[in-house]
């Protein structure tokens, strides 16, 4: 099967892996010179992917027969409408369902009006009144969020990113008067406290399949601390589970995620591929962060390595509508993964250093490589301004599986470059544990 891929990261490489295995014949467009994407892929198109119109007429050319989004960008300006106009069905949503995550007033306006499990209290704004008294009489602490798309980087969160409501203020000032996000609105929430998890679902636009629990960093720093980023690492348990989210938690997730597609059913927006649900898990139960439309990046590296059903079927069957013959299942492992950055990420990023990698040795010690957003040329490969590479150690348990990463690690080396050894080490997570029984009450 032909197959095209959109986006150069290492969230794609992680598809292009998993369609390699399933025995497809891959096309690839991506911004970027991703050497592990390219390596097999059957042809490569270096291709901004927001150029929708350059992207569809080289899928027509290579006569491709299916169409599998990496980013979220694309989605929201339509790209899998345009595909299936020109008669190559897609696994990803279409312009109006990945509004799930490109508008973050919409996700909100849509639970709310649905009366949906797993809503937060909220508020929009356009106008700096309204937000200054908003902000005056709100009694508790609060999340901003620009409306539209920030690269998973623009929202701020009293207490960790903004030390008062003047700070607040500013900020939320800023999001309207500068356009952030790509609109002139800014989302208000409740502060959240709790851990939050990431779960992954496989839909045909009506049936609902999930995939194991991942738990994303998006700190800098070692101990959660510093700016956020796109994600540092991630690690997910061999029962699919967290240490610190139980089975019935874990149902209630996916029933926060079955009835959102109900609802967007119902609105007309039938959502079919990938659909990411992040979450915090409160002491009043399981809370919806946001959706996004597509993969999350990294917590596709932990979860597409453990898929044990052909991908490329999987991809075919959600855009066609119909996944109810297949059996999802994945291999029992925990796996952590951690990211390798540019020196200055999530500041100023400094590119351009060489990276020196031993791919067969970070397969020998039993874990994978991912490249993210790195240029291969003339025979080397140079970090750029975002993530560079990722390793994932898999093993039967979390503590075994972050022991390999960090063998992996050793096997890249670099100047000028950063990376989090803590994700996944034993006494991060029991802090997560106690942290959470703290919460609830519970007899630590």
């Amino acid at each position: 099967m032909k197959i095209l891929t959109v986006g150069g990261g290492a969230r794609e490489h992680a598809m292009v892996k998993a369609l390699d295995r399933s025995g497809a014949e891959v096309y690839a467009t991506m911004g970027n010179n991703n050497p592990g994407i390219a390596g097999l892929a059957k042809q490569v198109l270096l291709e901004k992917d927001t150029n929708i119109d350059a992207i569809a007429d080289w899928a027509v050319e290579m006569e491709v027969e299916l169409g599998v989004v990496g980013p979220e960008a694309p989605l929201g300006m339509g790209i899998s409408d345009e595909l299936e106009r020109r008669g190559i069905p897609c696994a990803s949503p279409g312009r109006r369902a990945a509004e799930i995550e490109t508008s973050k007033e919409f996700m909100r306006d849509l639970m709310a009006e649905h009366e949906l499990p797993g809503r937060v209290e909220y508020q929009v704004f356009d106008d700096i009144e309204e937000l200054e008294d908003f902000i005056a009489h709100y009694k508790g602490d609060l999340v901003v969020k620009p409306v539209g798309l920030t690269g998973g980087k623009g929202v701020k969160v009293m207490g960790d990113h903004m030390e008062n409501r003047t700070e607040l203020f500013d900020y939320s000032r800023t999001v309207l008067n500068e356009n952030i996000g790509g609109t002139p609105r800014v989302v208000l929430e409740e502060k959240l406290e709790g851990e939050e998890f990431t779960l992954q679902a496989f839909t045909d636009g009506e049936i609902v399949v999930p995939a194991p629990l991942v738990q994303d960093h998006k700190r800098l720093y070692e101990g959660d601390l510093g700016p956020n980023t796109g994600g540092m690492g991630s690690y997910s348990m061999a029962d699919g589970l967290l240490p610190f989210v139980d089975r019935k938690t874990y149902d209630e997730s996916v029933g926060i995620i079955r009835a959102t597609l109900e609802a967007m059913r119902e609105e007309g927006r039938a959502y079919k591929g990938v659909i990411y649900g992040q979450f915090m898990l409160t002491a009043r139960g399981p809370k919806v962060i946001e959706f996004n439309c597509r993969w999350g990046d990294p917590e596709a590296m932990n979860i597409l390595p453990l898929l044990k059903t052909d991908y490329a079927g999987l991809c075919m069957g959600m855009a066609k509508g119909d996944i109810s013959d297949l059996k999802v299942t994945f291999e029992p492992k925990a796996s952590v993964c951690k990211y390798i950055v540019p020196e200055g990420y999530g500041f100023q990023s400094i590119p351009g250093s060489q990276l020196m990698v031993d791919e067969t040795s970070i397969e020998g010690v039993g874990a994978e490589l991912f490249y993210a957003s790195v240029d291969a040329r003339n025979g080397a490969i140079y970090t750029t301004t975002s993530r560079s590479l990722a390793v994932v150690g898999f093993a039967s348990d979390i503590e075994e599986a972050e022991r390999v990463s960090e063998r992996a690690l050793s096997h890249i080396k670099g100047e000028k470059i950063h990376m989090r050894h803590d994700i996944g080490k034993p006494e991060v997570i029991r802090n997560k544990v106690l942290r959470m029984k703290t919460l609830r009450g519970d007899p630590v």
